[in-house]
């Protein structure tokens, strides 16, 4: 077995190992398996280093790869052992520049978050257990090439994580849960529609079997030319495939960003959930809608994507905006950090939007940024509330002179979060906000997207508002009495927090090694966009 599939494969395992073993030892296994998943990931990094994981096009490259057939209905078995006719698919898996820095990211955090965890006493056994499917489930999401693949363990992530919720969160953990499972499900329906129609549309265009293979999807000259042709409708005459597809994926992909206006579910499930599952959700899970937009949206439909750039960037702007307006007014502590995440996640929209260059580095560069923050983030929030048993923003204060290295450590975190130069969440929205500005030069009919820019770039001034009003109320002032005796961080909570220290500063000094692990995938995910959507554009448009 692959060194992939060990990676994907373990945290199963390990689930099988917390439901045999004593309870008592349930935190332990979770705590070893994640951990040796994350070591085992680190393996990963030579052929992204060395730069042969960039060599030739768009696949052409895949690390890791590891492929075989898992289904097989009707058909003819050929003499090179693959098969004429039927329903084929296949186990495909393999990494690139753009899923394998979500793999470090996914095991990092899950291993910090199962850590996180050892204050859970309900049922650990059970917890535990769902937790390390959970893991499964992503990290198959990010390493799947075959679109069949990806839709299973797509959904395999939504059953650990409503009983996470709906088991283990707070007061309201049944809504919180129903709405989560209710939205998420809402646009799988419409993800596997999409998927089932372009299996048969892609038969259909090169005359023979259908496929799931995301990359031959993309790259192929007779599916691509065949998805992106305007005179080809789906359900009504009048509906062009590409675009029904399109915004089909998109909705599907835009409830987990989440992307105004299907973002209800996550200031909810936020509050309600444990802290490690907060981290998770926010540092990985949201990361999933964004992974589907530069796995599957545009690489397949780019003709679409250019059409309705200008809807799409909209709706990244909203984000940012709204969610900045809405932090500004809350009193909740995590419910401020929640809608901190919809905020930064619509930069990550707006960048890929625009379809350029800086644009796509920018927004891959704030995903993983984002993915390191909010964690962070969420985790400080967690520390305070396991001492003072609520999250009132206006109740706390001084709490830096109370707890120094905890003040120490949350003001690093929230300068993260907040976009300071030398931190890791500047670089993204930077490169973004430059992105946005200059598309216009590459695409002359985005007339709209330096004023895209300009509008974007107050949500900076937002985030800094709310970010230093949180930060003078919960941390500064003079002590209060009711916080005198709480203890400063642990040791335990100290390693948790260090890791995520570290890489936001290191993303945020030096991030021409994060680019370096990403831009050659990038490069040539935008290579097949433009060689597509230059050919299929007058007529979408027209």
């Amino acid at each position: 077995m692959s060194l992939l599939n060990w990676i994907i494969f373990l945290p199963l395992i390990g689930m099988v190992v917390v439901l045999v073993a004593p309870s008592e030892m349930a935190k332990r296994i979770s705590w070893v398996t994640t951990f040796a998943v994350f070591l085992l990931s680190l393996m990963l990094f030579p052929p992204f280093l060395d730069g042969s994981a960039f060599e030739g096009g768009y696949g052409e490259a895949m690390q890791f790869e590891s492929r075989a057939n898992w289904i097989q209905i009707g058909g003819e078995q050929q003499a090179d052992g693959s098969y004429e006719g039927g329903l084929s698919i296949d186990w495909y898996v393999g990494l690139d520049g753009i899923s394998f820095p979500l793999v470090i990211l996914t095991t990092l955090i899950t291993w910090l978050a199962s850590w996180t965890s050892f204050v859970i006493t309900k049922a650990e056994k059970g917890y535990y257990a769902l937790f390390l499917l959970l893991e499964t489930g992503v990290l198959g999401t990010f390493c799947a090439l075959d679109f069949f693949v990806f839709y299973i363990f797509w959904e395999v992530m939504l059953l650990p994580m409503y009983f996470l919720i709906g088991v283990w969160g707070g007061k309201k953990k049944e809504f919180a849960a129903i709405k989560f499972f209710i939205y998420t499900l809402a646009g799988s329906v419409l993800m596997l529609v999409a998927l089932i129609a372009m299996f048969f549309a892609s038969a259909e265009a090169t005359g023979g079997n259908g496929t799931f293979d995301l990359i031959t999807l993309a790259t192929d000259g007779a599916i691509s030319t065949y998805f992106n042709d305007p005179s080809h409708t789906f359900l009504l005459d009048a509906w062009k495939f590409s675009h029904v597809m399109f915004v089909f994926l998109f909705i599907g992909f835009m409830i987990k960003v989440p992307l105004f206006p299907f973002h209800t579910w996550l200031p909810l499930a936020h509050v309600e959930a444990p802290t490690p599952i907060s981290m998770i959700l926010a540092g990985i899970l949201l990361k999933l809608g964004a992974y589907g937009f530069l796995r599957v949206c545009y690489p397949i439909f780019p003709a679409a994507g250019e059409s309705l750039a200008f809807l799409l960037a909209t709706l990244g702007v909203i984000n940012i905006i709204y969610g900045a307006f809405c932090c500004l007014a809350q009193t909740d502590f995590k419910r401020l950090v929640a809608y901190s995440s919809i905020s930064h996640m619509g930069y990550v929209v707006l960048g890929i939007a625009v379809m350029t260059d800086i644009g796509f580095q920018g927004a891959m560069f704030q995903i993983l940024a984002h993915g390191i923050s909010s964690p962070m983030c969420f985790f400080l929030v967690g520390v305070i509330y396991d001492r003072a048993h609520h999250r009132e923003i206006n109740r706390f204060g001084g709490l830096w002179l109370q707890m120094p290295k905890y003040g120490s450590l949350a003001t690093l975190g929230f300068f993260a979060s907040l976009g300071l130069p030398g931190l890791c969440g500047f670089i993204g929205e930077a490169w973004v906000l430059l992105g946005t500005f200059n598309a216009v030069d590459t695409n002359p009919s985005m007339t709209w997207s330096p004023w895209m820019a300009v509008i974007a770039a107050f949500g900076v001034v937002l985030t800094a508002g709310y970010i230093l009003w949180m930060i003078q109320r919960v941390y500064l002032g003079e002590k209060k009495e009711e916080y005198a005796g709480f203890p400063d961080v642990t040791a335990r909570e100290t390693a948790i927090l260090v890791p995520m220290a570290i890489l936001a500063i290191f993303m945020g000094i030096l991030p021409k090694y994060t680019f370096m692990l990403m831009n050659g995938s990038i490069d040539a995910v935008l290579d097949v966009i433009k060689s597509t959507a230059g050919t299929a554009a007058v007529a979408l448009g027209g």
